[in-house]
């Protein structure tokens, strides 16, 4: 018997259970990655789904997208696209929905949890206690963060709201963008190795991909000094991730949090050894307040275009109506 419901192909689980329920309860769902062959299913299958849903961390691929024919629509869990192949995408004149906005206050949160935590060593301090460390001496002095400098790099919404929060520290604060922000009040870095040499903390919001692949590499890291930390809530191919860990291990810088890294969920085993960087398993988004949101925004862009022809957010550039950037 023929289901009535329309067909869509799910790349892989999502990391909200409660999503993949209401998919497989609402359309005709089959999982790609739970099958045996997935090449082979989608040789022989692949004709028939309409719509397919993936995350920013699992993507859709071009041979996967040639494999779907019929494929209309792409609904995205997160805000990156970099592991989308768009390209392939606009070429066929698919919209792609995704879920910027109601991240940001999450992002922006953990990158200042991040500044925090490097600047004061919180978690280093912890794994002093723990040890029994604190019975033979005192903890070494860390770092203020209140009245320090800040650059942004790549100051979309996210960045603002990194902005926002870093007010409330009497920072100075400007930021690097390929133009100024009209109306923006901050200081606008056309450099970003300038913009490096001048503040104390770099906050990475821009968006991934090529464009930005290891932006930041040994001269920047360098113009950011050793007393300069690095903040990455942004995506891990930003950084030149080499760079970076000789950049810590001869405290070129002084340290770094880290939320995202260039082979997740691959970490450098240096990385694992230094007690100046903070890691964290690209978590910035993940509370069930904003996976809530983002989960009812995969199901917003996929059911507004089945019933309407156009998703509610999509990717820049591939449907016309909208204009939403990270």
């Amino acid at each position: 018997m023929t289901s009535s419901k329309p067909r869509i192909l799910q790349i892989a689980r999502l990391p909200l259970p409660a999503l993949n329920t209401e998919l497989a309860e609402a359309y005709d769902v089959v999982v790609l990655s739970e099958q045996a062959d997935p090449a082979g299913y989608l040789a022989e299958h692949g004709a028939g789904f309409t719509a397919a849903v993936t995350s920013a961390a699992i993507g859709l691929k071009a041979d996967v997208i040639a494999a779907l024919p019929d494929l209309q629509v792409v609904s995205s869990f997160g805000v990156g696209f970099d592991a989308l192949d768009i390209a392939a995408l606009k070429a066929r004149g698919i919209p792609v929905g995704y879920t910027p906005g109601v991240l940001n206050d999450c992002v922006a949160d953990l990158a200042f949890s991040l500044l925090m935590d490097v600047s004061r060593g919180v978690a280093a301090s912890d794994r002093f206690v723990r040890r029994g460390d604190w019975t033979r001496g005192g903890y070494t002095p860390q770092t203020r963060v209140s009245g320090k400098r800040l650059g942004i790099v790549g100051m979309g919404r996210i960045g603002q709201e990194v902005a926002q929060r870093a007010s409330g520290f009497r920072m100075e604060i400007a930021y690097n963008n390929r133009r100024p922000i009209e109306g923006s009040p901050l200081r606008h870095f056309p450099s970003l190795v300038e913009m490096a040499k001048w503040c104390d903390y770099l906050v990475l919001t821009v968006a991934g991909g090529a464009d930005t692949r290891h932006l930041i590499d040994a001269e920047v890291l360098e113009a950011l000094g050793a007393k300069g930390f690095l903040i990455n809530v942004a995506r891990g191919t930003v950084v030149d991730e080499a760079a970076l860990v000789d950049a810590l291990q001869n405290r070129r810088i002084a340290g770094a949090g880290l939320d995202v890294f260039e082979k997740e969920p691959g970490v450098p085993e240096a990385l694992l050894a230094l007690d100046n960087v903070v890691l964290t398993p690209h978590t910035a988004s993940n509370t069930w307040e904003t996976r809530r949101a983002m989960a009812d925004m995969v199901l917003d862009n996929l059911g507004a275009f089945l019933q309407h022809g156009a998703v509610r957010i999509a990717v820049p550039g591939t449907q016309e109506t909208n204009g939403a950037t990270r």
